[in-house]
């Protein structure tokens, strides 16, 4: 019989669900937070990178040394610190070794690691090769110097660094971005000798203005040679606040007649900003160019040609357009989110961080003078115990050999300590002969000048100001280059209206009564002759230009506009309007116009209503199109007709019985919409029947002709007979010649001068 098993719930801890909950995720969000994602105010580093970094060093893969597979790089970094994913982590190095990526790669890299047009397309890490670069040593060379909290690694076997002895602000060097839980940082790269310049600005006036170290710091400095046009006091206010945006664009050259691109924002593709200037001419949208070609090669990695279609193309105007509609311009985040060194992640301005981290400096300072002082210090102690043994030399040499513990011997013989006796019984026999007395106080000699030196130093704020100065100096001058990234004024960059970039070219743009649209170039051709799909014909036509919009009405008194010269060729037989616009359910598309906005049209139901209305009254940019006329119950709306002169212009109308009216445009109001007012009189009751409704209508001026289309056959009615229907508005009018009063079309002929 087996043993039962007893549960002990006393010594179990009880935490209730919510507890427990708000516990875990915290700690989760804290890990996140202070060992993944951001960066550390003293040497600007995320864990992984520092790891990476430290990894390279402990492997010798110094600048000077040959390059080593990164597989077996990243193998020490996961096996012996940063137990992670494998591609996370080789991506953080391939960052680091980016040129387009950091404005001062810390990893020399050698392969395939990316390119500006495709940052991830390196080659796996078992076939490229790194080592450290030589600005890494910047973050390495103090740190067996004493100026480093150790701390055991993820398994207590090794112990690696807390944080790296930058002697440069790299925090702000190469800039730094992350997610964490509720925050994220996206620090922008800055120039090495501008911060060092900023740096020496602080150290001598602590209370310096954001103005007076913005003389040194004139704004982030990019990898690559773009512009940063964001204005100096945003700039300002950016780095007061620590966050913001700034701005960036290409940088462009005009050459033989065309634009050459010469650099790109920062990480931007240049493919992609081809893809999308071509589709932007494929779509008809940019004809001012005429081409584009990428001259891209090894010596000049960005050459972008764009050729204008005409030597009267505005370039300057031309790149405005492409820097709004493409990312050849390219706005960038700024959240300066550190850990500082009380390890408390926060937001800062450029002041706040440059001084917290000079006081990170001083302190790592401070700890290798005081490392090497307690080195000299113990050297000291050495020479003098060997100038003891030098000066009694045979006496300890008997000492040695009579006694089997001299140790004590000695130091009770010479009055030594335990460290120089230990030192006199390690030296060899062979440097015996060395021990020159006279050496032996050189070297203390020199060593003792420097340890007052290194007393004064600790023991002076000013002088140790002086030091780290002289040190930033130095490395400035060692590894700091000019500025790449101009900080220029430019002006906003605005899309060109895009009427403005589309040629103007006539084109008569054609209405079938079945609602098919097409456009036909020039104006000179006869709609009514061409080709019309079986059961189909000519409905109206509108002469205009291509960078003009085409108005369409249907016959519920719906406008819509559709660009010109987006319409298929009048070769083919066009397309539906139905798939461009939402026609009302039911309607038809009675009529289409084209003009400049300030032109007017006549707009009428067939229930013999109408008034005056301008283009740009009917316009409307979305598909459900503008209610413009209010059509009465049971009737239609009619082909829009152009108007030429308000006052001196006359309506000629025609209902279905051959009822005409002849009266003045003059008398029709101007309306944006509306149902207008009575042009002739038509029983109500007619209208909703069908029995009676307005056929067609035209305006006339003094003198003109007019020519009634009624089936296949036609007649002129003169300018003297056009008169004699003249009347009141809102009469039945008369009726015209028999034969003549089923008309469907009216035509105006103009008069002819002797």
């Amino acid at each position: 019989m087996g043993k039962s098993l007893t549960l002990d719930f006393e010594n179990i801890e009880r935490l209730p669900l919510k507890k427990f909950t708000e516990k875990a995720y915290l700690d989760y969000s804290m890990y996140v937070i202070l060992d993944r994602a951001l960066p550390n105010i003293g040497d600007g580093l995320k864990p992984v990178q520092r790891r990476i970094i430290y990894a390279m060093s402990e492997l010798g893969l110094r600048a000077s040394a040959k390059y080593k597979k990164s597989a077996r790089t990243i193998g020490d970094v996961l096996g012996k610190f940063h137990p992670h994913g494998d591609s996370a982590c080789y991506e953080a190095m391939v960052l680091m070794a980016q040129q387009f990526s950091y404005r001062y790669p810390l990893i020399d890299g050698q392969g395939n690691w990316g390119s500006q047009d495709d940052p991830k397309s390196f080659a796996a890490m078992r076939y490229t090769e790194a080592r450290l670069a030589a600005f890494a040593q910047l973050l390495l060379s103090e740190i067996s110097q004493g100026t480093v909290d150790w701390v055991p690694n993820f398994d207590g076997t090794l112990e690696e660094p807390a944080i790296l002895p930058a002697r440069v602000p790299n925090v702000l060097l190469n800039g730094v971005s992350g997610i964490a839980v509720g925050m994220a940082t996206d620090i922008p790269p800055h120039n090495l000798r501008e911060l060092v310049g900023a740096c020496i600005t602080l150290l001598d006036s602590p209370k310096a203005t954001i103005a007076q170290v913005m003389k040194s710091v004139k704004g982030p400095d990019y990898p690559t040679e773009a512009e940063i046009i964001t204005p100096r006091k945003e700039i300002q206010k950016i780095y007061k606040t620590g966050h913001g945006s700034l701005r960036m664009r290409a940088r462009y050259e005009k050459e033989k007649g065309g634009i050459v691109i010469t650099a790109l924002p920062h990480q931007v593709s240049g493919s992609k900003v081809l893809d999308q200037i071509a589709q932007q001419m494929q779509a008809k949208k940019l004809p001012l160019v005429e081409d584009l070609r990428d001259e891209s090669d090894h010596e000049s990695p960005i050459r972008f040609v764009i050729v204008p279609r005409s030597n009267r193309v505005d370039a300057d105007e031309l790149m405005k357009h492409l820097f709004a509609t493409t990312d050849l311009e390219r706005t960038y985040r700024v959240n300066m989110n550190v850990i500082g060194i009380d390890g408390r992640p926060r937001v800062v301005g450029l002041i706040e961080l440059l001084t917290e981290w000079l006081q990170f400096r001083t302190a790592t300072v401070k700890r290798r003078l005081e490392f090497r002082l307690e080195k000299i210090n113990k050297r000291l102690r050495i020479l003098k115990g060997y100038l003891i043994a030098y000066l009694n030399i045979d006496e300890v040499i008997k000492i040695i050999r009579n006694n089997d513990k001299p140790k004590p011997v000695l130091i009770e013989r010479f009055k030594l300590t335990d460290e120089q006796a230990e030192s006199i019984l390690e030296l060899k026999l062979r440097h015996l002969a060395r021990l020159e007395e006279m050496k032996i106080k050189a070297e203390q000699k020199e060593l003792k000048a420097e340890k007052t030196e290194l007393e004064k130093t600790l023991g002076s704020r000013q002088r140790l100001k002086t030091l780290i100065k002289k040190e930033l100096k130095a490395d400035a001058e060692e590894y700091g280059d000019e500025r790449r990234s101009p900080i220029v004024v430019r002006e906003a960059a605005q899309a060109i209206d895009e009427t403005a970039l589309i040629s103007s070219d006539p084109v008569t743009v054609i209405l079938s009564e079945k609602g098919w649209v097409r456009a036909a170039k020039g104006h000179e051709m006869d709609p009514t002759a061409i080709s019309y799909k079986s059961g189909d014909g000519f409905q109206d036509c509108a002469r205009g230009k291509s960078n003009q919009l085409a108005v369409f009405l249907d016959s519920t008194g719906r406008a819509f506009a559709v660009p010109a010269h987006t319409l298929p060729s009048a070769r083919g037989q066009g397309e539906p309007l139905s798939g461009r616009v939402n026609v009302t359910s039911g309607a038809t598309v009675v009529g289409v116009i084209m003009g400049e906005m300030q032109d007017r049209f006549l707009l009428m139901s067939d229930a013999g209503y109408g008034f005056v209305c301008s283009l740009e009254d009917m316009i409307s940019r979305t598909k459900s199109g503008k209610k413009v006329l209010s059509v009465p119950k049971g009737a239609k709306a009619m082909p829009p007709v152009p108007v030429r002169s308000h006052d001196e212009e006359w309506i000629f109308a025609v209902t279905t019985e051959g009822n005409t009216v002849v009266i003045p445009l003059g008398e029709m109001p101007v309306m944006s919409k509306g149902k207008g007012i009575k042009i002739i009189n038509i029983p109500s009751k007619k209208v909703q029947s069908r029995e009676e409704y307005m056929a067609a209508a035209i305006c006339v001026l003094d003198g003109e002709s007019v020519v009634l289309h009624s089936g296949k056959r036609t007649r002129t009615l003169s300018a003297e007979q056009v008169d004699e229907y003249v009347t009141d508005r809102g009469l039945r009018g008369r009726k015209l010649p028999k034969g003549y009063r089923k008309v469907h079309r009216l035509a105006r002929i103009a008069h002819q001068s002797s």
